[in-house]
């Protein structure tokens, strides 16, 4: 019999399978989650078995399903969190349910490393749990929530301090650290104090196989020439509000009636930006589309002239990929950003950079690389031959997969276990 995930019979049997890997996501769904869906594919090509435990997309989804080969187990997670005390509950509801799915993952499929992304950083206690019956653990560390709350929030703080604290223990309990950057790498080494040789960089980088321009939908420029994008999360952070305010200057005081701007994504503050784009008389010409699946997003990229990458200057905007700009430069678009240091790394000559992120600015150099097909067709060039060179996703699956073979051993894929 099983009993909390673990072989209790004593004429237990062997059985060969496949090293396989749990992976924990809190924030997203699996099917909308780029990076994790590339990881997950990574380990499956690499002779690893791969479950996930992640919030349900929608209430008709089974409790368990498949895709991609990963054998998927969903829960109902809270909605409409906005205050702290809400967030709270957020964290503790998806955490016991979480715990729960890992001992029926335990006993049905069997695993040999749990893998937890953040945000939240407080899977570690489910990390040290797992660890205390022979489960390393992998922390794939996808924000900074300390300085998220920073930019989020404007101040520092007990919070601040708290989430620190959380992400210390992280870094302590994890047998290894994925970092998407060598920003972030600097951070789990310096602050977090984890040995250079328990840490891996795994950008999150478009796999150019499966992410590519394709046949443009003329219909989504509504009638108009030009089509230019934004795709992310729209939190207070993101700067989806200084856009609005250069579509604003970029249609009424430069009288740019010609483009539609659309804004691919969900987020906090997604309400409070579509009342500001009605007040400032902009519905005409902005389209918010909600979330995305990776075909819409497709759709919506290879029909764009540009894309936007307006995120504030602030230090997680400085040591953050933005996930947008690689999508904009796999579907070769030029990109108008704000100068931040990890974006100029990425997207090079690939972007046209707005000091500052100042919304006059960025809607001058929006109008100016509109009137610039010559430009916007080299920088799609460029960005995308990054891609398929330099931050190449096929680099960055041997650098995870690594992750897990120096844990488990790379030797044979198959091993025998006690069923």
């Amino acid at each position: 019999m099983w009993r909390n995930g673990e072989s209790t019979g004593s004429a237990a049997t062997v059985a060969e399978r496949s090293p396989r890997v749990l992976v924990v996501i809190q924030n997203l769904p699996l099917r909308i989650d780029r990076r994790v869906r590339s990881e997950c594919r990574a380990l499956i090509d690499a002779g690893y078995g791969v479950s996930v435990i992640c919030p349900k997309e929608h209430a008709g989804e089974p409790d368990r399903h498949e895709l991609d080969g990963v054998v998927v187990h969903s829960y109902p997670a809270p909605s409409g969190s906005r205050g702290l005390w809400s967030y709270l509950w957020e964290f503790l509801v998806c955490w016991v349910r979480t715990a729960r799915l890992s001992r029926r993952v335990a006993a049905a499929e069997g695993f040999d490393v749990l893998q937890a992304c953040n945000p939240p950083d407080t899977y570690w206690l489910l990390g040290a749990l797992w660890r205390l019956r022979g489960r390393p653990y992998v922390f794939d560390q996808h924000d900074l929530c300390p300085e998220v709350y920073e930019a989020r929030f404007g101040r520092r703080g007990v919070p601040f301090r708290v989430l620190l604290g959380l992400e210390a223990l992280t870094y302590r309990v994890a047998d290894r650290v994925v970092c998407p950057n060598p920003a972030y790498q600097a951070v789990a080494l310096e602050r977090g104090r984890v040995p250079l040789g328990r840490t891996a960089v795994v950008m999150s980088t478009p796999d150019a196989a499966r992410m590519r321009r394709g046949a443009p939908c003329r219909e989504l420029r509504r009638g108009r020439r030009h089509l230019v994008t934004y795709v992310g999360i729209m939190g207070p952070q993101d700067g989806v509000d200084r856009l609005l305010a250069a579509i604003d200057h970029f249609v009424h005081e430069r009288g740019r009636t010609d483009t539609t701007f659309a804004l691919l994504g969900f987020g906090d503050s997604l309400a409070d930006l579509r009342a500001d784009c009605t007040r400032r008389g902009l519905d005409p010409w902005v389209t918010f589309t909600g979330r995305v699946d990776h075909d819409e997003l497709g759709r919506w990229l290879s029909s764009a002239d540009l894309g936007v990458t307006p995120d504030p200057p602030n230090e997680f905007n400085h040591r953050s990929t933005m996930n947008k700009t690689l999508e904009y430069m796999a579907h070769e678009l030029a990109t108008v950003a704000t100068r931040l240091r990890e974006t100029a790394r990425c997207a090079a000559d690939a972007a046209v950079y707005v000091p500052g992120g100042e919304p006059i600015a960025m809607a001058a150099a929006i109008s100016d690389l509109l009137d610039d097909p010559a430009a916007r067709e080299r920088m799609g060039r460029i960005g995308r031959a990054r891609i398929e060179g330099e931050l190449a996703w096929s680099h960055q699956a041997r650098a995870y997969v690594g992750v897990f073979d120096a844990l488990l051993g790379d030797a044979p894929r198959r091993r025998a276990v006690r069923r």
